[in-house]
């Protein structure tokens, strides 16, 4: 028996699906045979609909923002200052060759 090449669904068809499983008028193998998808990517996809339809009526979805560029550009800033400062002072105390 052949693998089936790996898919990508689009959301509108992971909803699409979902809806006709939440709708409850088809069984999960029939659902799975006119959609021709297995039965337990459509019971993941009934839940992610019904574990996030609470975003859809008002509830804030978490945005997950990415690092602060600022912030992290100041602290790499600061950070090599810091290194600057380190390494003279070593030089100086001759715990650091002149080499690098």
């Amino acid at each position: 028996m052949t693998r089936r090449k790996r898919r990508n669904h689009s959301p509108e068809f992971k909803a699409k699906v979902a809806v006709a499983a939440v709708k409850g008028e088809k069984t999960l193998a029939e659902l799975a045979q006119q959609f021709d998808v297995h039965p337990n990517q459509i019971t993941d996809w009934k839940t992610q609909l019904l574990e996030r339809s609470s975003v859809v009526f008002g509830e804030k979805a978490t945005k997950e923002s990415g690092p602060d560029i600022q912030t992290m550009q100041a602290k790499i800033g600061q950070l090599t200052l810091e290194n600057d400062f380190l390494e003279k002072a070593l030089t100086k105390a001759g715990m650091l060759s002149a080499k690098r």
